[in-house]
């Protein structure tokens, strides 16, 4: 398998060719392919590199990082943490909205009402990566262990290796250990618990929405309006 075989966009594309062609990423893409032959896999194939599509790997200024998509009817859109339009919100991106809405001085009603898609995030250089990114229907971290891990861990390497001044928002600490790939003397590393039920109360007043749009403006960049 070359990079011809993988439909992704282009500045993504020359950037991971190497990886394609890796014999980790072949096993990969032969377990995924025989996943959705055989049992209900969630992201459609079609979204399965979204998050890659809407920003390009010359357009990110933000990364957040989460774990795995969501494994429920028509929640995976291929953006982490986000859902498909008209779908409600699951708990960690209320939890998510919630902290958006005190840390930004922002309506959550408004945020709620918007919906759960994110693409105005993404559209705006916010790569919303999760670092798994294929699921079982029900079955929670079900591709884990397969290659993906070692796939995303390129594409933060090469994020931090050949970009400046990017923000990493990483959630939980599954995110964290994707911190090791990290140049912290270059970028802004902002870590704290995940969004999830289990964790919020430590997530709440982390500020992260704040604190992005706050260094990309002192690095002359556009902060994102998260609204």
């Amino acid at each position: 398998m070359t990079e011809k075989d993988v439909k992704i966009e282009v500045s993504w594309k020359r950037v991971l060719q190497d990886e394609f062609g890796k014999g980790y990423f072949t096993k990969l893409r032969e377990f995924v392919k025989g996943e959705y032959q055989h049992a209900i896999v969630y992201p459609a194939p079609k979204n399965i590199f979204r998050a890659f599509d809407l920003c390009p790997f010359d357009k990110v200024e933000v990364v957040i990082l989460g774990q795995d998509p969501y494994h429920g009817p028509q929640q995976a859109n291929g953006l982490c943490f986000a859902v498909s339009e008209g779908v409600p919100l699951p708990p960690s991106l209320q939890n998510i909205f919630k902290e958006l809405s005190a840390d930004c001085s922002l309506p959550f009603e408004a945020l709620a009402k918007k919906g759960g898609s994110l693409e105005d995030w993404a559209k705006q250089g916010v790569l919303l990566l999760n670092a798994t990114l294929t699921v079982r229907a029900r079955t929670a971290g079900s591709h884990q262990g397969k290659g993906w891990e070692e796939f995303t861990d390129a594409v933060i390497r090469k994020l931090s290796e050949e970009r400046e001044h990017l923000v990493f928002i990483l959630w939980g600490n599954y995110a964290k250990q994707k911190g090791a790939h990290i140049d912290r003397t270059k970028h802004l590393v902002i870590e704290s618990a995940h969004p999830s039920p289990f964790s919020a109360t430590k997530f709440f007043g982390s500020k992260p929405f704040s604190k992005t749009n706050a260094y990309l403006v002192e690095h002359n960049k556009k902060p994102i309006d998260w609204l």
